[in-house]
């Protein structure tokens, strides 16, 4: 995707913020530009990794989640403050690394049972019809097969009523495989507990796995007996090189409150907030990282930091942290305008979800222009007045409003029920007038 098509994708989920949606776009097509040019300059070319500065509530999370799935890349996103400097208890930065591999490996290996689905179907299917077609049996002696032609002729027909779904209720009896059962064991390498080996996986390798007759219908037998032959049909050694490659090459982190491990962000006993930031350091330049798959390089990775910054600066991190940042980007603070087009511009706007939640109940709800206004006007001053949380405020206004309806919905089937300003004064008015009951309540 070009960057253009990028930012149009992403208008498509999010409203305004167009200087991020630029950033971001760039970064994600300079990827695909570095696939192009010929080594040993590849691996010199590094990813321009992203600040994102603004208020909570403003997109930035979304941003980052969204452009990951434009590209099917891996991502995780973490929390900053969750980290400690070694030596504490507590989560070690390296599990970072581990838990996007462990992404891309679960991406990886959706995408390979995508491509074996139709062999394991027809394998499945075999199986299954062995299991409806006993063989005959000899009074006398061991089981006997039928005549070939009338073996084949039964075969066809049950094959054509199971694909019809007429033998769904029928029980039969398979065998399902069970890893053997043990108290959970764990070996820590570390004081933060993460990027442990797990003993009991392990062992369960070691020992094999155990299958078990169970009774169950043939709708529910197809599905594991296909989900057993897609299992065997799949290369892990493949999967596992090309997880790894992925994360290196495609993976995007999303550092979130960065700004509360600077030396003036956050109050309170956080633990070495510098020291936090001392060992982020080596995982943004780029290093290796042992996990349960092989080494993984970050050289690559695309680090997205973001955080408020209200009462630190992006100059109060490290200077060595500040330089592997170099694109930063400022995000406005959402004003009523924005809020009128969060609410019916977006393919999943909150008032299309609350339409399809109610349209299960046969209940059809609309939102009139006016409506929508009130909503938006009241959603900055309760802002205004209390703490800004931005576009998550819109989230507590529209429950508050469709409380009532979304009790008696069940009640209702049928109705045809509009929201416009004056229901939305009803409902919230006097509480939005009230500075103590929206601090509680809004």
């Amino acid at each position: 995707m070009t960057p253009r098509e990028i930012i149009s994708e992403l208008d498509r989920y999010i409203v305004g913020q167009h200087d991020a949606k630029r950033a971001v776009a760039i970064a994600l097509r300079n990827r695909w530009r570095r696939q192009q040019v010929p080594s040993p300059m590849r691996e010199e070319i590094t990813p321009k990794n992203i600040l994102l500065i603004g208020p909570t509530g403003v997109g930035k999370t979304e941003i980052a989640r969204r452009l990951a799935r434009l590209a099917n890349a891996p991502f995780i996103k973490v929390e900053a403050t969750k980290f400690t400097e070694v030596g504490y208890v507590g989560r070690d930065v390296e599990t970072i690394v581990r838990d996007l591999v462990d992404t891309s490996i679960k991406i990886v290996r959706e995408e390979h049972l995508t491509r074996v689905q139709i062999p394991a179907e027809k394998m499945a299917e075999e199986r299954l019809l062995d299991i409806l077609i006993p063989h005959s049996v000899n009074p006398n002696g061991p089981a006997v097969a039928s005549s070939p032609a009338g073996n084949n002729d039964s075969r066809e027909k049950m094959r054509h009523k199971l694909r019809l779904g007429e033998l769904d209720n029928r029980q039969v009896e398979i065998e399902v495989e069970q890893t053997p059962s043990m108290p959970m064991m764990q070996v820590f390498p570390n004081q933060g507990g993460d990027g442990g080996m797990d003993l009991q996986e392990m062992l369960g390798g070691m020992m094999g796995k155990q299958s078990k007759p169970k009774r169950m219908s043939v709708a529910d037998a197809m599905k594991i007996i296909q989900q057993q032959e897609a299992d065997r049909l799949l290369d892990e050694d493949a999967i596992r090189d090309e997880a790894i490659n992925r994360a290196e090459n495609d993976g995007i982190v999303f550092l979130d409150e960065m700004d509360k491990i600077t030396h003036r962000g956050g109050t309170g006993g956080d633990v070495s907030r510098e020291g936090v930031q001392r060992d982020l350091l080596p995982l943004v330049e780029g290093t290796t990282i042992n996990t349960r798959y092989g080494h993984i390089k970050t050289d690559h990775v695309l680090f997205i930091a973001s955080g408020a910054f209200h009462l630190a600066k992006p100059s109060d991190l490290i200077p060595e942290l500040q330089g592997r940042f170099p694109i930063r980007v400022n995000l406005n603070a959402l004003g009523e305008s924005e809020f009128r087009r969060i609410l019916v511009e977006p393919e999943s706007s909150l008032t299309r979800q609350y339409a399809a939640l109610l349209q299960a109940e046969n209940v059809s709800i609309s939102f009139t222009d006016e409506g929508i206004a009130e909503l938006a006007r009241i959603a900055v001053l309760v802002n205004e007045k209390t703490e800004n949380i931005g576009a998550r405020r819109l989230h507590t206004l529209l429950e508050r409003v469709l409380e009532d309806i979304s009790f008696e919905a069940s009640d209702r089937g049928g109705e045809s029920i509009e929201v416009d300003a004056a229901y939305v004064l009803a409902q919230l008015g006097e509480i939005s007038a009230d500075e103590d009951l929206s601090r509680y309540i809004l």
